[in-house]
């Protein structure tokens, strides 16, 4: 998904269309978390750029993308560029030494 949304529209309240960008990224963000997973990948992950434009996108975390939107809005951004593709995850094991330092729950 890469889109560029604006902020400022005449006749719409600016809040709503902040809440709906981000309603809209969770909502592709769900749907694609619910395609079958190819064999062998363990989870669906995601390359993210975040910025005021195309061009001055950086990449960001998935989970700091949402703070990075509120903060951009705050400072009176009139649009927002997101870009969030798709990418095959593999979960890492833990070391083992790691390991042995956790306590049990019980």
């Amino acid at each position: 998904m890469r889109k560029t949304y604006q902020l400022n529209i005449e006749g719409k309240n600016r809040d709503r269309l902040l809440d709906a960008v981000k309603h809209d990224i969770r909502k592709y963000v769900k749907r694609q978390r619910r395609v079958a997973l190819p064999e062998g990948v363990d989870f669906w992950d995601f390359d993210c750029k975040f910025g005021l434009s195309a061009e001055a996108a950086a990449p960001v975390h998935f989970g700091n993308l949402i703070e990075q939107i509120d903060a951009a809005a705050k400072e009176g951004a009139a649009a927002l560029y997101v870009e969030i593709l798709a990418k095959h995850g593999h979960r890492k094991a833990k070391p083992a030494s790691a390991a042995a330092e956790e306590p049990a729950q019980g």
